[in-house]
């Protein structure tokens, strides 16, 4: 498959995560709320409070593994990237073959560009020598 480089967007990563952090200070903002508004007549128990910050703390160190992961996998498609460079590149359809020139790393793929200037989307089919 042939890319028109103008077609291939990439994203930012700091700004599709920024709206999503919450931190300590939000939970305990929600927690006095919380509090503030509970039932008089019927209070809740602090073991209540005590099993919300549990859970709070078990979903915020699972958001902190997942933005490892992902650090991770970028590391690795870019060790892959950059040993394509050099290497004789041949689309899955079989109608485009050159050198790699250099390649493009996008957040969903990576792109050889071959000498011709000719773009090829690196997947499933693309044969590499």
């Amino acid at each position: 498959m042939i890319v028109n480089s103008a077609t291939a967007a990439t994203t930012n990563p700091t700004a599709a995560s920024s709206g999503t952090a919450v931190d300590y200070q939000s939970f305990l903002k929600l927690l006095v709320a919380e509090m503030k508004n509970q039932d008089p007549t019927s209070p809740m128990e602090s073991t209540d409070y005590v099993a919300q910050l549990a859970t709070f703390s078990q979903v915020e160190q699972s958001v902190q593994m997942n933005a490892k992961l992902d650090q991770l996998l970028a590391a690795s498609s870019l060790a892959q990237a950059g040993s394509l460079v050099g290497r004789e590149l041949t689309s899955a359809d079989g109608t485009v073959t050159g050198t790699v020139k250099e390649v493009k790393l996008f957040s969903d793929g990576i792109v050889a560009v071959l000498g011709s200037g000719k773009e090829i989307v690196v997947g499933p089919g693309v044969s590499v020598r």
